[in-house]
């Protein structure tokens, strides 16, 4: 992702008087983060310069520079393009690409502001998302001309899921609409309507010219009709998130441990919410240990207390097993932990979202493996209809239930942002797939439990004289995964091995009937198919499989369903040109004449191991050969 990031700096007469007056007076001004938004051309980067601009919150020199070498008409007859203040635009005019997120940096006397400039194509609904993750508030853009827009919808509708309450609605372009007091009240009834409907109980709506300058920094006299602020004194005075959260409940997620010496043991992070003073009583979450705060540390040297906001590292009373991912709490108001939840994700990649894979979720300080169901509902932002889907492609907005890897600490993403918020990634290429929004726990995940049996898998495997194992087969269609594989399980049988052979077609008579074979639906196959194997090693058997199992993730998944060495990964390497002459069933020839769709290899992708056990060429190896080999590897494991 690109992240434009530039300072615009303050003309302020203090700087030379007194440079350390001025430091001292700019420390304690407050921060407001805030983005732009909306559809297309609806003018968010010449806001954003007409603000800068007119505030005079860049250098003389660069005011000069700017107003010679302008090109729209300004108050005083010179030609003034305020977009060219806002360098991700011009990035985007002489390199012909959209700069995904540009953050900009100025104050005035009372406040600091960051701002995201967010691009407003619909293919780049993520990048708002990304603006919209650390704002205060949000300033919706509409064309006067072109009133409420799909766009218009899709943005309000993330800045309310997102959880910022204080939104502007700047009817902008107000200029070429005559400064119509009618227009103005048309855009707003629209506009009201569909805020009701998603729940967004309050905006300010402010009619603004970004060209003109109305409304912007001073009132216009052009529309005398309104009475409202103009856009920065409101940005000036808006409420920021950093004051509600120090309301609520102590939690810092753990960054890291901070050990210089044998004689110090830290825990240092960003305190997300609350207030904490040495003495008082800590929970270290999900392991729920108990102890008091003995100090605050920071650079600057000990705090009598630290709020929400700052980043300091904690010392504590007793010694108790803290490290990163965990969460300090309040100990009489932890928060919840468990490892199955309902949330709302924005889907942020090209390709769709597989139920059943395995992805990363990072959330706080700590990543976890995560699975997604297929979506209770998408959300179609024009009708706020939910729609029946099962997946979710680019930009879309649907509703799912999360399974985990381990019991995480965490919050409603409405009540913290911090512990409820996540995004998911892709385990293969790294690249962030989604954004969620944790709404609760799911009852089950507090009411199921593992039991523990008398009877272990080493007992298992003990009875049997043998170690259990899982035998991956995995190859094209035609490869011949199921003639070695059953060659294989006969040479162990006659050796006393217990074993078991799982066939990609037995399984779907019946576990898997209902799978079709669509990327989803081979995504669920193999994931059912690696549990049952899974618990056929639990009863101590050598299990063999025979799949296709065309996607790398789906068989790293099983494998990390094993313990260390009970995994074994059978490449049958057989070109396609060879598994298509073979074509013992006939499918490559339906695939062919497009009678077959989603076929592996022909319409399908399939992608070969990258690092397996065992390979072996059916070309050059004869299937008696090929079993032999795999035999021996097996039992020299």
């Amino acid at each position: 992702m690109t992240v434009q990031i530039d300072p615009v700096y303050v003309t302020d007469t203090l700087i030379a008087e007194d440079i350390d007056a001025y430091l001292v007076q700019h420390q304690h001004k407050t921060m407001l983060r805030f983005l732009t938004c909306g559809s297309v051309d609806d003018g968010k980067s010449t806001l954003i310069g007409r603000l800068l601009y007119d505030s005079k919150m860049i250098f003389e020199d660069q005011l000069a520079t700017l107003e010679r070498d302008s090109k729209v008409s300004g108050t005083q007859g010179q030609e003034i393009d305020f977009a060219l203040l806002v360098d991700g635009l011009a990035a985007e005019r002489e390199q012909g690409i959209t700069i995904d997120v540009a953050y900009r940096f100025f104050a005035t006397d009372k406040r600091k502001f960051i701002v995201a400039d967010t691009p407003g194509h619909e293919q780049y609904t993520r990048n708002m998302v990304t603006g919209a993750s650390t704002a205060d508030l949000a300033v919706i853009l509409i064309d006067a001309r072109q009133g409420v827009l799909t766009q218009t919808r899709r943005h309000s509708y993330l800045v309310q899921l997102l959880g910022i309450r204080n939104i502007v609605l700047a009817v902008n372009k107000m200029d070429l609409v005559g400064y119509s007091q009618e227009r103005f009240y048309e855009i707003i009834k629209e506009y009201s309507h569909f805020a009701k409907q998603i729940g967004m109980e309050t905006f300010l709506p402010i009619p603004i010219s970004g060209l003109k300058g109305d409304n912007i920094v001073t009132k216009s006299a052009a529309m005398p009709w309104y009475a409202g602020p103009t856009l920065l004194g409101h940005l000036e005075v808006a409420p920021v998130n950093v004051s509600r959260m120090q309301d609520l409940a102590f939690r810092m997620p753990v960054q890291w441990v901070n050990r210089p010496n044998l004689d110090f043991r830290g825990f240092a992070g960003q305190i997300g919410a609350g207030v904490v003073k040495p003495g008082d009583a800590v929970r270290v979450l999900p392991s729920g240990k108990t102890t008091t705060v003995k100090s605050i540390v920071t650079l600057d040297g000990d705090l009598p207390q630290a709020v929400a906001g700052q980043s300091i590292t904690l010392t504590f009373n007793d010694e108790i097993d803290c490290s990163r991912g965990d969460v300090i709490v309040q100990s009489d108001a932890p928060c919840e932990v468990a490892d199955q939840f309902e949330a709302t994700l924005v889907w942020m990649d090209e390709q769709p979202m597989l139920p059943g894979r395995p992805y990363l979720l990072k959330i706080g300080t700590q990543t976890v493996t995560a699975t997604v169901t297929e979506p209770k509902y998408e959300v179609n932002v024009n009708t706020l209809e939910h729609m029946a889907s099962r997946t979710l492609g680019l930009n879309a907005i649907g509703v799912c239930n999360l399974s985990i890897d381990r019991a995480i600490p965490f919050e409603a993403y409405n009540v913290n942002p911090d512990l409820g918020g996540f995004i998911l990634i892709d385990r293969m290429t790294n690249a962030t797939v989604a954004a969620g929004m944790i709404h609760f726990a799911l009852r089950r995940s507090q009411n199921i439990h593992w039991q523990a049996l008398e009877v272990n898998r080493e007992a298992h495997g003990a009875l049997k004289t043998q170690k259990p194992c899982v035998v991956w087969f995995t190859g094209l269609s035609g490869s011949g995964k199921s003639t070695i594989a059953n060659l294989v399980e006969a040479k162990l049988h006659a050796m006393g091995k217990h074993t078991f052979l799982l066939d990609g077609d037995n399984v779907r008579h019946g576990l898997n009937r209902d799978l079709g074979f669509t990327d989803a639906d081979r995504v669920e196959n193999i994931r059912r198919v690696g549990e049952v194997a899974r618990l056929m090693t639990d009863a101590g058997l050598i299990v063999l499989t025979a799949f296709i199992s065309p996607f790398r993730s789906e068989r790293r998944m099983v494998r990390e369903l094993m313990a260390e060495g009970e995994f074994i990964e059978v490449y049958v390497d057989t070109p396609l040109s060879v598994a298509e002459s073979r074509d013992v069933k006939g499918l490559y020839k339906k695939a062919r004449a497009g009678q077959l769709k989603n076929f592996t290899g022909i319409d399908s992708p399939y992608e070969p191991p990258e690092a397996p056990e065992i390979i072996v060429n059916t070309v050059e190896l004869t299937a008696e050969d090929a079993a032999s080999r795999i035999v021996d590897l097996i039992l020299a494991r």
